[in-house]
């Protein structure tokens, strides 16, 4: 995953345009966030550290920030843009929030580990790499830790997946075959949104025993 390579130069693009919209416009679309930090914190109650890859403005970090008030949590994105609006809402957290401008390429915890990994619709867009995401995830896991998704499944509708991804969306059902290689899922829902035009997936588990 290199910071340079022209998938991730056409993401940092594209979210440089819509940032300013990005709150006001994804909640139409970017559902289960917050049932998933509930059903993360039933698995993990007292988590030290946290990290969310692809936080965006920073909306789930404050919702994290709140559920876990002991955590140290770590919000990484590839969009200065997106971290400008983010650093607004959590200043608030003081030291225990840190906020990171990369590539999720190479584990980054340095000294404990991760109790959770949250990815909240931004597997979907790492397209290539997302597979390599989550080979990096278990190496930044605690030994109890889960990794938390909810993301874009699929959809019937053709036409629907071209318009994803002009958005840079995939969604052929890939994520949780991928997902099912490297962690035992603890949950695994798969839920219809607008009448069927598309599905999307909650998951959360745990690294697999080799």
């Amino acid at each position: 995953m290199n910071p340079s390579c022209p998938s991730h130069t056409s993401l940092r693009d594209y979210y440089r345009r819509h940032a300013r919209i990005y709150d006001l416009t994804r909640w139409a679309f970017l559902f289960g966030r917050t049932r998933l930090i509930q059903r993360a914190a039933y698995r993990a109650p007292r988590p030290a550290c946290i990290l969310e890859i692809g936080c965006g403005t920073g909306r789930n970090l404050v919702d994290l920030a709140k559920r876990f008030p002991q955590a140290h949590i770590t919000g990484l994105d590839l969009s200065s843009d997106m971290l400008e609006r983010a650093r607004c809402k959590v200043e608030g957290f003081g030291s225990r929030m840190v906020l990171l401008q990369r590539a999720y390429d190479a584990p980054i915890a340095t000294g404990d580990k991760f109790d959770i990994i949250f990815l909240s619709y931004s597997l979907s867009m790492i397209n290539p790499g997302f597979d390599e995401v989550l080979r990096i995830c278990q190496a930044d896991l605690s030994p109890t830790g889960i990794v938390a998704v909810v993301d874009f499944h699929d959809s019937r509708w053709a036409w629907f997946r071209r318009w994803m991804g002009v958005n840079h969306v995939r969604m052929e059902g890939h994520l949780l075959v991928e997902l099912n290689k490297h962690f035992t899922g603890e949950v695994c829902r798969i839920q219809t949104a607008y009448g069927h035009l598309w599905r999307y997936l909650l998951f959360i588990g745990r690294c697999r025993q080799s």
